[in-house]
Parts: C-alpha cells; structure tokens; sequence
C-alpha cells in the first residue's frame, strides 16, 4: 500500500472511532412513512430527540426510537468513561433509503389481479458529539 493510501486509510478509521452509527436493514414500512419520522429528529439532540419518539404516534417512531438507543449504546462502548450528559451527543445524520420490495397480487374485479408492491427500508443513523466539534473550531 503506498503512503497516500496509508495516510487517507489512518484518517478514515480515526473518524471511524469518534462517530458511532447504527442501521436498521430491511424494516417493514414504506420509505416515505419513515421519513416523516426522521425529519423530525434530524439534527436534534439525544435526549430530545428520545423523548420526540417517545410521544409520537406513528409506528415507525418506535422502531427509529430503538435504532437511536442501539447508536447510544454503540458510542457508549467506544466511549468509556465518558458521560453522555458532558458530550452533547446529536443525531449529526439520518438516512433511509428503500429496501426490497415485495410483490403480490389482489383479487380484482371480474376475476382479474391487481398488484400490491409492500416496500421496506433501510435506515442508518449517525451520532456525534457537539464537544469535539468545538474544540476542533477553537484550535483553527
């Protein structure tokens, strides 16, 4: 490997260690229903955007509640020792992208078929500390 390789590699995993992610493959909702859902937490803080979940009534609100506590619970173990209160964690990015789709038909009328396409989701979310990023501001 040459050295421009190695260097931009070295780079990538020390951004690897200080984001911490998580992702939702193939989940039973349509995109759309589920974005309404990440929109609202976009950019949000942790505890906030928790309790944002946690009071709204859509179903996919639930599954992208759990996803944000695994992502916590993914920083916590690269983070050790460090409280959640003092590193100002945020929901930094929030994607969903369609999954597979499964196809079926319908009886119609006059004996004829009508398909039905059930659309799934993958969503990937991502957390980062708003601490770092004001340091990083201050030493440029």
């Amino acid at each position: 490997m040459g050295a421009r390789k190695r260097i931009s590699a070295e780079k990538r995993k020390e951004t690897a260690k200080t984001i911490s992610k998580a992702a939702l493959n193939n989940c039973p909702t349509s995109p759309r229903k589920m974005r309404l859902v990440t929109e609202m937490i976009s950019g949000m803080d942790v505890n906030k955007a928790l309790d944002v979940l946690k009071f709204s009534p859509q179903e996919a609100s639930r599954k992208v509640e759990k996803l944000l506590l695994s992502a916590i619970a993914n920083w916590q173990s690269k983070n050790e020792g460090v409280r959640i209160e003092d590193s100002n964690l945020y929901v930094k990015l929030i994607n969903v992208d369609g999954g597979r789709i499964m196809k079926r038909f319908r009886p119609a009328p006059r004996g004829s078929g009508n398909r039905i396409r059930k659309r799934s989701n993958h969503v990937t979310l991502v957390l980062d500390s708003k601490v770092k990023e004001e340091i990083k501001k201050t030493s440029k």
